[in-house]
């Protein structure tokens, strides 16, 4: 009972590291400039490690000190957790493009006719080679990091498992395994929680004083501490891995299955077709689930103009948990209807086509992107030139990023673009209250004002709708998880079913871990109507056309 206690907390924390990557991606690509096809391809890279040595590991599980291979597992995940946090401190301290002179820069994005664009430069300082290797090395420590976690959590699962099988009664078994299972489920879950909780720490906490952040977490500039959660789960998992230093060895029943039988039992479970089909249908499934888990909240934060913070929260509090009433709800019709295979996949059919139905709704519940002066938008057409002229005199840098919402609710994309020469500042911390004279801006025949951040996509209303939608709809898709299961399980030989659940986790990490995300990204990627300038190539994207996203 103790060693089912730690493999839980030991599997929490582990999830607790490769679930806070997805909680704070959007940070992530903001802070380094990443496009959602590297960030997806960040956060499946871990299952590369994972995939390359999971059969081999599974099939020499027997003649290992398998606690002490868990532990040793655990120090990888651990080390990993920690190198993932190291950016943070080989980097700068995170630079943006400000109103209000600082120890930064004394250059501000206001309108100053005066200036020459040369001397204005902001965003290029940042271009020397320097900086270009420095976000190399980002990427490089990051992926290195997704690569050892993989490496490290592969004995974790399956050693555990059998070995809970192997020395616990039949009869506690499957109570014991339920649990951890359970603990599964959770873990994503309190990693968007832990990841809601740090994300509202500013990023260089530990660099700057308060005073000096002119920012509040909704501004889209805002970058949260994302490397705190690193730290916490990366301690938590150094801690978990102590005790299993410490297990006994006792040495199982030995297998029977020997290397020359490899290609034979592989053929016949392949040949089988019930076997094959519910493992395309789960590919399917997870390929979407791995996609969502990764992009989710960043959907969120754009299309109902969430802080990442919130995002989290609704994901952690309510889809994660939804998800977990599906499967326990599939679990128990299955056990008190004793159903046979052919109502197991009739069960199946049945929760997807109704998840289907709720989830159509959903292409629709959203709103188009605000307008932005020059991005979304353009006045020409009503004021003949004068929209262009506004701004001239000013030299705008033309990369400065730091939208504001005028006040005829329209959004620029600099105080300058917007030909705003004052600012208001709250004496007290140092923020921004708005900003005045700005000739681009017309209020009722007068030149208008500006507050910071950008304007709303006006679709909070549509916000209560969705998330009760995309949970009911995770609450049937999931209700086909254990049917499918039963599937699997009943349908092929009792000697090869340990090595068909293998194969299955395989074929689902090729065919739907490590490409979902990376296809999620690739197509967020092609509905970006503005992408952020890192010293001539594209990085971070800074307006999606909200509509494409959605759809795609």
């Amino acid at each position: 009972q103790f060693f089912v206690f730690c493999h839980g907390f030991l599997q929490l924390s582990q999830l607790l590291v490769s679930g806070y990557l997805k909680s704070s991606i959007s940070t992530i690509e903001r802070r380094y400039g990443l496009s959602s096809q590297t960030s997806g391809l960040l956060a499946s890279f871990n299952e590369v490690g994972n995939t390359l040595l999971i059969v081999f590991i599974s099939y020499f599980g027997s003649r290992v000190h398998r606690p002490r291979f868990i532990g040793c597992g655990a120090i990888l995940v651990s080390l990993a957790g920690f190198l993932m946090s190291l950016p943070h401190f080989i980097t700068g301290p995170y630079k943006y493009d400000q109103s209000v002179a600082s120890m930064f820069s004394n250059t501000t994005d206001l309108c100053q006719p005066g200036l020459q664009g040369s001397q204005r430069n902001l965003s290029d300082a940042g271009c020397t080679p320097h900086a270009a290797r420095e976000n190399h090395e980002v990427l490089l420590v990051m992926f290195i990091a997704q690569a050892l976690l993989g490496i490290g959590g592969v004995p974790i699962q399956p050693f555990g498992i059998s070995y809970i099988d192997d020395f616990a009664s039949e009869r506690n078994s499957p109570l014991y395994l339920g649990i951890l299972f359970s603990v599964t489920v959770i873990g994503p879950g309190v990693a968007f929680m832990l990841g809601s909780a740090m994300l509202r720490f500013y990023v260089d906490i530990d660099k700057v004083t308060g005073g000096k952040v002119q920012l509040t977490n909704k501004d889209p500039r805002w970058v949260g501490a994302w490397w705190l959660g690193f730290l916490v789960a990366a301690s938590l998992v150094a801690l978990s891995a102590v005790p299993y230093f410490f297990f006994p060895r006792e040495m199982p029943k030995e297998f029977s299955l020997f290397l020359s039988d490899f290609p034979l039992v592989l053929l016949r479970n392949l040949r089988h077709p019930v076997y094959l089909l519910v493992v395309l249908a789960q590919v399917n499934l997870s390929a979407m689930v791995a996609g969502l888990a990764t992009f989710m909240g960043k959907f969120l934060e754009r299309q109902f103009s969430l802080t990442a913070s919130l995002a989290n929260m609704i994901i952690g509090a309510v889809n994660i948990p939804g998800a977990m009433v599906g499967i326990v709800v599939g679990g128990a019709i299955l056990k008190r209807f004793q159903m046979s295979l052919r109502q197991c996949s009739a069960m199946c059919v049945l929760g997807m086509f109704l998840c289907l139905v709720v989830a159509f709704p959903l292409l629709f519940l959203g709103c188009p992107t605000q307008k932005v002066m020059g991005v979304t938008y353009s006045e020409s057409s009503e004021f003949g030139h004068h929209a262009l002229e506004c701004n001239l005199q000013c030299n705008c840098p033309e990369k400065a990023y730091n939208p504001i919402c005028g006040s005829n609710a329209i959004e620029y994309i600099s105080p300058c673009s917007a030909g705003c020469r004052g600012v208001n500042i709250d004496a007290d911390n140092n923020l921004v209250l708005n900003y005045t004279n700005c000739s681009c801006i017309s209020d009722n025949g007068l030149m208008g004002s500006a507050r910071p951040g950008t304007c709303s996509t006006g679709c909070s209303r549509l916000f209560l709708p969705f998330v009760i939608l995309s949970c009911l709809a995770g609450i049937l898709a999931s209700t086909s998880h254990t049917p499918s299961f039963m599937l699997i399980l009943r349908s092929i030989q009792p000697e090869d079913k340990s090595f068909a659940v293998g194969i299955q986790f395989m074929l689902l990490r090729v065919l739907a871990w490590m490409p979902g995300p990376v296809l999620y990204g690739s197509a967020i990627d092609t509905t970006c109507i503005l992408w952020e300038k890192k010293c001539d190539r594209k990085a971070a994207c800074r307006y999606y056309d909200n509509n494409l996203f959605r759809q795609r």
